[in-house]
């Protein structure tokens, strides 16, 4: 019975990671010892472990093959055009943003509670403290906006507050110019409209004069 597909991914365990780093770091050794002598190629293998420590191989000497590798590269960026230098520097910039589109989109997925699957813990971990925070900026920003509703609100009850009681003075001026009686605040003066012991103030905002005729009367506030 074969072996079965293995998917080529990061190994969580430390122990197994470091085990397959072993076995498939000399089967790449000897690979590349293989290929140069089976087709006379000039190899050069650097290696290095998640600890720092290096392992090479060259079938020549590795310095001499890395300034080989150099010169080669420099030839090839000397002998493109500008315009095949652009399209090389635009191809690079979109495989870049392809990736960063790539991991926005998976984001978005996890944000919406989708493709949890392939999470680890800690991953979820991060997940869940990205919920909390958005969650806490938009009950800050809802808190924000009902603030500012209630003030405009104030704001606006206060003007339509002052226009009816602006109205209101005016529509008694109005009224007393009509007939031909003045608005007397204060000590009355000979000739003005004085208030009677039959003149009452009546809950429904109007003012009684002694001649049967009423008046709006104005309230503070």
């Amino acid at each position: 019975m074969g072996r079965g597909k293995i998917q080529i991914k990061r190994i969580k365990n430390n122990t197994a990671r470091q085990v397959t780093f072993c076995k498939r770091k000399g089967g790449l050794l000897k690979k590349a010892c293989e290929l140069s002598i089976l087709c006379d190629a000039e190899i050069a293998l650097i290696i290095f472990s998640t600890r720092g420590r290096l392992y090479e191989y060259a079938n020549n000497n590795m310095n001499s093959t890395i300034e080989r590798y150099k010169k080669a590269v420099s030839a090839d960026t000397n002998n493109l055009t500008p315009q095949e230098m652009n399209v090389d520097v635009y191809e690079k910039e979109a495989k870049k943003l392809r990736k960063q589109i790539r991991v926005c989109q998976n984001s978005n997925r996890n944000l919406k509670g989708e493709g949890l699957d392939s999470l680890d813990l800690t991953e979820l971990d991060q997940l869940e403290m990205r919920l909390e925070k958005a969650i806490s900026k938009i009950r800050q920003k809802m808190a924000d906006k009902i603030l500012a509703d209630i003030k405009t609100t104030e704001e606006r009850i206060h003007e339509i507050e002052k226009v009816i009681a602006d109205k209101g003075y005016r529509a008694i001026e109005e009224y007393l110019a009509r007939n031909g009686l003045q608005l007397n605040i204060g000590v009355p003066l000979e000739g003005a409209l004085t208030f009677t012991p039959n003149t009452t103030f009546i809950s429904n905002k109007s003012l009684q004069l002694t001649s049967g005729e009423h008046v709006p009367c104005i309230h503070d506030g």
